[in-house]
């Protein structure tokens, strides 16, 4: 099996996807697939293109604005590639219009993640934009797919709600365990977020993107500060993450506004972040990738994402790796975490948040322990990327003509 994958960035500059799309590509290779990767150049390919090994992605230069990634290059390598079938991870940009156009030349299907793209918080952002890509040429590419891929239930509703009847097949993400030793080994790296006085810490990784909902999760630490200060004060909040559109700037803003104090760790030394954190409740870390992201996750004591919309997030699956307990929205689209007792669930309005902080602190030691390894169990049985990787193998060879269809598939 011959397969192509297609996508915007290569790299962390695509947030969750570098990661889901990557480990996706190195399973289906590692089951025996040919897998292709194209995608665009950006200021992080030099690094980061080096984690998709055993793979070779090849990375063409935007010519124009970012946002459009136009690259002709593109169209020339999909003429030169081999593949049977198209994976096409994310919309709104050139990629789509290439996908599209490969398909009318070589008669061969595609298939289209949205990755939360068709979601209506997300189309309701840069609304006028995402009508005329898809006047132009994103609703064809969309209506022709011989399958969407959607990663979860709710995912699914949204494709059909943007009018599409193509197949749908419901596969969510998959996730790495590390193993138990290196969950319990803090590494040499966790200075960056083990402050000084021993607090636990209440982490969110991810992009600082007004979606994610975290001037409301600031507004509601300061009111659960104010109402429980006895525990509260045993916490700190670390926010970690890439900035982007100049969010953080925003976010900081708002701390000082509810007159939180907070430490600006993303450039700083432990000898520095242990001065400036005595005093801090929040602690801005900066971006974290690799090595570093794996210490947040191993330094922290429970995770937080709350999200006004999500397609499946990644980093809610890698905190359940390291076995954390988890406050979420139902907007993260992981029902299973709350049936399983893996997560709190809050909603996205400032006191339903603080809510949430108030029940995750106010548990013992013990029953964080008991929710987190509820989590990482989850993860082991249902988003382990070997099994991930069949259940798109198995639609990819019905796409192309082989077999019964998948039980993942909705017609």
């Amino acid at each position: 099996m011959h397969i192509g994958f297609l996508t915007g960035h290569l790299t962390r500059r695509s947030g969750g996807l570098y990661d889901s799309v990557r480990r996706l590509a190195q399973t289906l290779h590692e089951c025996g697939a040919i897998v292709d990767v194209l995608g665009l150049v950006d200021r992080f390919s030099g690094d980061d293109l080096l984690a998709w090994a055993p793979l070779r992605p090849q990375s063409f230069r935007v010519l124009g604005p970012a946002i459009v990634g136009y690259t002709p290059a593109l169209d020339a390598a999909l003429a030169r590639s081999r593949a049977e079938l198209v994976h096409c991870h994310g919309i709104w940009m050139y990629p789509s219009l290439a996908c599209l156009r490969w398909a009318r030349r070589a008669h061969k299907p595609y298939l289209i993640s949205p990755r939360g793209m068709l979601d209506p918080w997300a189309l309701g952002r840069s609304r006028w934009i995402k009508r005329g890509a898809g006047f132009v040429f994103q609703n064809a590419h969309l209506h022709r797919a011989a399958c969407m891929h959607a990663l979860c239930d709710a995912e699914a509703e949204a494709v059909r709600a943007y009018g599409l009847h193509n197949a749908i097949c419901i596969i969510p993400n998959g996730v790495d365990l590390p193993s138990s030793a290196e969950n319990s080994n803090f590494g040499t790296d966790s200075w960056q977020i083990r402050f000084s006085d021993d607090r636990k810490i209440l982490l969110y990784l991810g992009r600082l993107h007004p979606k994610k909902n975290l001037a409301n999760l600031l507004r509601a630490w300061k009111q659960a500060l104010n109402s429980h200060p006895s525990t509260m004060e045993n916490w700190v909040l670390a926010v970690a993450g890439w900035d982007q559109g100049g969010y953080e700037r925003r976010l900081k803003h708002v701390a000082n506004e509810v007159g939180l104090s907070f430490a600006d760790l993303s450039s700083q030394r432990s000898e520095v972040s242990r001065q400036q954190s005595a005093a801090s409740s929040v602690a801005f870390l900066g971006p974290r990738f690799g090595a570093d992201k794996n210490a947040c996750y191993r330094a922290c004591d429970a995770f937080i994402l709350p999200s006004f919309s999500e397609g499946l997030p990644m980093t809610v699956l890698e905190a359940w790796a390291y076995a954390k307990p988890v406050l979420m929205t139902p907007e993260c689209n992981l029902p299973e975490g709350f049936a399983a007792g893996a997560a709190l669930q809050i909603g996205t309005a400032l006191e339903e948040i603080a809510t949430g902080l108030r029940q995750l602190t106010e548990m013992s030691d013990d029953d964080r322990t008991a929710m987190g390894e509820r989590g990482r169990t989850l993860v082991s049985t249902k988003f382990s990327w070997p099994q991930i990787g069949e259940q798109m193998r198995s639609v990819y060879e019905w796409v192309l003509g082989g077999g019964e269809k998948p039980q993942t598939v909705r017609l």
